[in-house]
């Protein structure tokens, strides 16, 4: 999970996992592994939500109780930092869920269908 995380091959570490921003490599540029068997469809987003909602709620409603600002004021900070979060988290989420598959030897990883 380690490596797919940090964006590596989960099988060598040298190789990345992503041909582009969600898009997994068919496979290592390093090592060759055939990373097309993997199904990081929904996980992913569900984790990323998650981490994302367990980061802003508590700064928003910390915000909220300290300074009570306008309405526009919570909309202003919240709706881009939570986009942004998002947008950074997802991908590490990705590829963590990708390196867990490899590393279980799930859907095809192991050499065998399921």
């Amino acid at each position: 999970m380690g490596r797919g995380a940090i964006f590596k091959c989960p099988a060598c570490g040298e190789g990345h996992v992503f041909r582009k921003y969600l898009k997994v490599a068919d496979t290592c540029d390093t090592c060759d592994e055939d990373l097309s068997h993997h199904r990081a469809d929904d996980a992913p987003p569900y984790f990323t939500i998650f981490i994302v909602g367990h980061i802003i709620v508590p700064l928003m409603l910390w915000v909220e109780m300290s300074y009570r600002p306008e309405l526009w004021i919570h909309s202003a900070i919240w709706g881009p930092l939570t986009l942004t979060l998002a947008l950074m988290i997802l991908p590490i989420t990705k590829g963590a869920v990708v390196g867990l598959q490899w590393a279980l030897r799930m859907h095809g990883f192991g050499g065998h269908e399921d």
